[in-house]
């Protein structure tokens, strides 16, 4: 009976130097912020570059949609725009017509006004020819208006290739972001519809351990402060690495549900998470702890 009562003491002064100075303070999981990479145009991928676990650029070409459709509706809008242009030509060439003609009747003019004030010519004659020379000018000024709506239909042009270009450009399937190809939710001559995802990447050079805290702790973690962040190495060995706190929740939660006991879960806690370089080591999803640096 005695041994038995030895055997639970020294159990439970083994349970409380493991919770003591060299146990950790919280516990959590490695996570990443995770990007939907996804179409915005609709159409069969004809182009899909990457496969799961490639590493990707910012602004890196992923894959692209069928722009056949698109590409026709540019050339026939470049069509419009060029015989929209021989539009202008030809009301130049009009109002050239026009300025001879007007010429020749104002030489006819100054001759009647000059026959006029040497009593020669009528007063009717030198109505009509000033008739002639003003309606003349009225119809250049007509023609002249012409111009005006060739310049409103090329800009109703210009808005339509650039809308059409942008179509085009939206075709292609561009990362966002830093990082590796997770997940791919499309193969190439597959259909994509606007908004579906296509790839799922997230930067692995950097996993931000979240954690959760009680609130005694709190006033001991601070953003910007080193942890000592503790991640398994064998089944008995444990190594360590250095961690930033990034992020403390403004905000006391339940401990959620797959932390600890049912006792713990019921606990109000706070959600940390730290900023951890990634030497290859760490997963997204793979359990941590972390130990708070405080001096004594």
């Amino acid at each position: 009976m005695k041994t038995r009562y030895l055997s639970l003491f020294a159990f439970a002064a083994l349970a409380a130097c493991s919770t003591g100075k060299d146990g950790a303070d919280a516990y959590g999981n490695f996570e990443a912020t995770e990007t939907i990479v996804s179409a915005e145009s609709p159409g069969k991928i004809v182009m899909l570059n990457v496969d799961q676990g490639d590493a990707v650029t910012k602004g890196q070409l992923i894959a692209m949609t069928d722009t056949s459709q698109i590409y026709f509706s540019i050339e026939q809008l470049k069509a419009q725009v060029e015989a929209t242009s021989v539009k202008k030509v030809n009301v130049n060439a009009q109002i050239t017509v026009l300025n001879e003609q007007l010429k020749n009747l104002q030489i006819d003019q100054d001759r009647v006004h000059k026959l006029f004030e040497d009593k020669a010519a009528t007063k009717k004659n030198l109505d009509l020819i000033d008739g002639k020379v003003r309606e003349m000018q009225k119809q250049i000024s007509s023609v002249k208006t012409q111009y005006q709506l060739i310049d409103r239909e090329m800009e109703v042009l210009d808005a339509q290739l650039a809308k059409t270009a942008d179509m085009k450009e939206k075709c292609k399937i561009i990362s966002p972001v830093e990082g590796t190809v997770l997940e791919k939710y499309l193969e190439q001559g597959e259909v994509a519809s606007a908004g579906k995802p296509v790839v799922k990447v997230a930067d692995l050079s950097v996993l931000d351990l979240k954690v959760y805290v009680s609130g005694d702790q709190l006033p001991d973690i601070k953003i910007g402060q080193e942890v000592e962040v503790i991640i398994d190495k064998t089944r008995t060995e444990n190594q360590s690495l250095k961690g930033t706190v990034k992020w403390v929740s403004p905000e006391a939660e339940f401990t959620p549900k797959i932390i600890q006991t049912k006792e713990e879960r019921v606990k109000l806690v706070y959600a940390v998470k730290v900023s951890v370089k990634n030497d290859g080591r760490l997963k997204i999803g793979m359990p941590g702890e972390i130990r708070l640096m405080i001096d004594d």
